[in-house]
């Protein structure tokens, strides 16, 4: 019983199972779930800061225990690594733009929030590449996401700095 939630906990209850694109698809239902929490339910980015932190720290031994047979240290299906990395640009975008929004710009932000994430996730820039060769562990398979989200920030953070 505890494998199977295990399970469901590192494939984001299935989602690393579906065929071809699972990160991807992680990463846009991550970006949905976000958006919902945030401007329909008015959950506190305060309150899903905290919950992020401790899903980070009760991944890095799920993932462990989920790969600890494998001889694939990274398999597809382990998507929670997503939904922890696209999670750290929206976060920080809705701290930085805590007022009421735009529905329409805050849609375009998560969008291209989503986009960049993905490149940055498959192009694998160092540092999230030595992330992903260095560390055959549960450590690696979040860190690479994790700093494909703070390229993402960066890369925000940059363009919020020339528009202004």
């Amino acid at each position: 019983m505890f494998k199977t939630i295990n399970s469901l906990f590192v494939t984001m209850f299935g989602i690393g199972k579906l065929p071809r694109i699972p990160g991807s698809y992680a990463s846009l239902i991550t970006v949905i779930v976000l958006y919902i929490l945030f401007h329909i339910l008015s959950i506190s980015v305060d309150k899903f800061l905290f919950f992020l932190g401790a899903i980070f720290i009760i991944s890095i031994f799920s993932v462990n225990l989920f790969i600890k047979d494998l001889t694939n240290k990274d398999p597809k299906e382990v998507v929670i690594d997503e939904f922890i990395g696209q999670s750290i640009p929206i976060c920080l975008y809705e701290i930085a733009h805590n007022e009421p929004s735009n529905p329409a710009r805050t849609l375009t932000f998560y969008f291209i929030m989503f986009i960049l994430f993905r490149i940055f996730d498959i192009a694998k820039p160092y540092p999230v590449s030595y992330y992903d060769r260095n560390f055959k562990n549960s450590f690696g398979v979040i860190m690479d996401d994790v700093c494909a989200g703070l390229y993402v920030v960066a890369i925000l953070v940059f363009y919020m700095i020339i528009t202004t």
